[in-house]
């Protein structure tokens, strides 16, 4: 190999090293294992939302935790009546496990109703929507990849203000998911 040819080899490899070294700092793997006790929240404490309910989440396993990955959320729902606006996340799936109450899904045009066992899957790129049917209930919701949702979370509790639903819609918008319609009316499903 000519001296030309070899030096433009080994310099062709510098924009590879310098994107791994770039992404191994944006993110950092845990490498061993962690207990989040009942009731507890991981990174956040207990983050008190604002806006689409006044419900009560917990980061259990951060989108930090895995690369990016996976974010697993526990949801302590006291808002009766009330759950987001039809939104879609553009590059997430979610799957929601009901641990106690009941709740109304809407995916795409299909209605679910959910009680304590149940699961449902929500693709990535399909309107979704849900509210709380129970005076009190809980959930976990599994994102994946993790995405901004958790940001999303930590922005709305950290408001000091009930927001507007302009004001939502944009920070949807921020966080990589977009609202397209009201939240479902409770009194439809009755």
């Amino acid at each position: 190999m000519n001296r030309g040819k070899f030096i433009l080899t080994a310099l062709s490899g510098i924009p590879m090293l310098t994107f791994t070294k770039i992404k191994n700092n944006l993110y950092v793997r845990a490498d061993r294992g962690f207990l989040i006790n009942s009731g507890e929240g991981r990174l956040h404490g207990h983050i008190k939302l604002k806006g689409v309910n006044s419900n009560v989440l917990d980061v259990k396993i951060s989108g930090s935790d895995t690369d990016g990955d996976l974010a697993i959320f526990e949801q302590t729902s006291l808002s009766q009546g009330k759950g987001t606006p039809l939104h879609v996340h553009h590059m997430q799936d979610e799957i929601f496990y009901v641990v106690m109450g009941s709740y109304y899904f809407q995916v795409g045009h299909e209605k679910f109703k959910l009680s304590k066992g149940d699961s449902i899957f929500l693709p990535r790129k399909v309107p979704h929507a849900w509210t709380q049917a129970s005076k009190k209930g809980k959930m976990t919701v599994t994102v994946q990849p993790a995405g901004k949702l958790e940001d999303f979370f930590v922005t709305i509790a950290a408001l000091d203000h009930e927001p507007s639903p302009k004001e939502m819609a944009s920070i949807f918008s921020a966080n990589d998911m977009q609202v397209v319609g009201p939240p479902l009316n409770i009194e439809e499903w009755k």
